[in-house]
């Protein structure tokens, strides 16, 4: 009888492993397949067509880790942001930080600093709790560089929006691409990268810039039409920089308008950066320019600075980002602080 009970036992246990061992063998493919079936659909949404069957499987398994990280990400850590699969995610990260940034510092470039020129808004200290620019109607719908490495345009322009309606009362849509085709005799290279404290002296050189429906955006080098360049929408007379690593110097000059930020904006964090507020790790190596358009602090007591973006509306919130002020780093968080600029008018 015992030994029969064992045999039982033993019979009973080797089906359990064979139960398991198939089990694991269909969820493989399943997951697999189910994997394939989600770039399927990421393809028909962002109409994504590769040139051949070598690239799409490559294409895929760079989908395929990104997602899988994504996914560890989201499940493993509580750290008060998410991230997403968006349209970067068939890109290495490499890939997207070689198209999808474009900031030059200004160290690297060698463009003296209007930081000698006293801050403006030293003394402000009027600086309201809470502010978001977007619901003064100073700031315009987010737009889309594309593959274009022009932050640095956008940045610069979406200041100057911002100054625009605040001095006229008109809130217009500048043009980018003005910038990218015209301002190409110094430090600003269109999508190679450029600066936005070079793109104000450009505008103040020339006086002003032309509409975005004027003069739309390409998403590539062209040729500057003068033509168009002589419709002349919107002007500044000058710029300053804020003061280098002063968190609080920046938060008097957002006060007051929107500003130019530069960041270290490339990391995987931040390329799939979907919501909350941001309090990742990164560096100060700045390669990125996005805008502060306001401010505030969450119900769990996290400050946040409120930054517009120029990846689409589908990345981020809607195109914008949260991310943590106040922080022991005197450069603020992914450098934030350290090379921030506004134009005057």
């Amino acid at each position: 009888m015992a030994k029969q009970n064992q045999l039982s036992f033993l019979a009973i246990a080797t089906l359990l492993v064979i139960i398991v061992s198939a089990s694991e063998t269909l969820c493989r493919p399943l997951r697999e397949e189910h994997l394939f079936e989600q770039h399927e659909q990421w393809m028909a949404v962002h109409g994504r067509v590769y040139k051949d069957a070598d690239e799409k499987a490559k294409r895929y398994e760079i989908f395929k880790q990104n997602v899988n990280r994504i996914n560890t990400f989201n499940n493993d850590k509580d750290v008060g942001y998410k991230l997403a699969v968006n349209k970067f995610a068939d890109l290495t990260n490499e890939e997207f930080r070689a198209s999808y940034t474009g900031y030059k510092g200004r160290s690297a470039t060698g463009l003296s600093s209007a930081e000698a020129k006293p801050f403006k808004y030293a003394n402000f200290t009027a600086t309201p709790a809470v502010l978001d620019w977007r619901t003064k109607k100073v700031v315009t719908s987010v737009k889309d560089q594309g593959s274009c490495g022009c932050c640095w345009a956008f940045s610069a322009v979406a200041a100057m929006e911002g100054i625009t309606m605040l001095k006229k009362g008109k809130l217009v849509s500048l043009s980018e691409q003005e910038l990218v085709d015209c301002d190409v005799n110094g430090v600003d290279q269109g999508c190679e990268g450029g600066l936005m404290d070079s793109a104000f002296k450009f505008i103040i050189s020339k006086g002003g810039l032309t509409t975005e429906a004027n003069y739309p955006y390409q998403a590539n080098d062209g040729t500057c039409s003068k033509a168009k360049t002589m419709n002349i929408a919107a002007s500044i007379t000058g710029y300053q920089d804020v003061p280098a690593n002063d968190e609080k110097a920046l938060l008097q000059a957002v006060a007051n308008q929107p500003v130019s930020v530069a960041i270290e904006g490339s990391g995987f964090s931040f390329q799939f950066y979907s919501g909350g507020v941001f309090t990742g790790s990164c560096g100060t190596s700045l390669d990125h320019a996005v805008t502060a358009v306001g401010y505030g602090m969450t119900t769990g007591g996290t400050k946040y600075w409120l930054l517009k973006n120029s990846w689409g509306t589908g990345w981020g919130e809607s195109g914008y980002m949260r991310i943590q002020r106040d922080v022991s780093s005197k450069a603020g968080l992914c450098g934030l602080a350290m090379e921030a600029s506004y134009p005057t008018a």
